[in-house]
């Protein structure tokens, strides 16, 4: 993203619009992160994305209730957040290439899992709640 942002087009954006733009995406981003680490943690499960088989419970309250990702969500807000404070449309080609990768490698194979650990309690979240928003 940041060799990106050297790449004309450059957005000529105010620095100021571009910083609290970007903050505000960042906590964002971040809140919504830590609110899926807060609820796997108090509902004693596993936080580790590579490990799902471990999953002891499915979490669906909370942050859970809107989106099925929430810690790649805030991921990607976050880069966005740097992409918006880059200035630059290349940039923006970050968060978009990593919200296509971990769906394909991490979020399709953890869902898998999920509908063999849960099967029916899954089905029923997945048709309740979007996997991203």
């Amino acid at each position: 993203m940041w060799a990106g942002a050297h790449v004309p087009p450059l957005l000529q954006l105010p620095e100021l619009a571009r910083l609290l733009v970007a903050v505000a995406l960042g906590a964002t981003g971040i809140a919504i992160a830590l609110g899926g680490v807060v609820s796997f943690r108090r509902a004693k499960t596993t936080v580790n994305p590579l490990k799902p088989e471990t999953s002891a419970a499915l979490v669906s309250t909370g942050v859970y209730s809107f989106t099925r990702n929430p810690m790649y969500l805030g991921m990607v807000l976050v880069l966005f957040a740097w992409a918006v404070y880059l200035s630059s449309i290349w940039s923006l080609v970050g968060p978009v290439l990593f919200a296509l990768y971990i769906t394909r490698f991490q979020i399709v194979p953890e869902e898998r899992v999920l509908d063999r650990l849960f099967g029916a309690t899954f089905a029923e979240y997945k048709k309740r709640v979007r996997r991203w928003l």
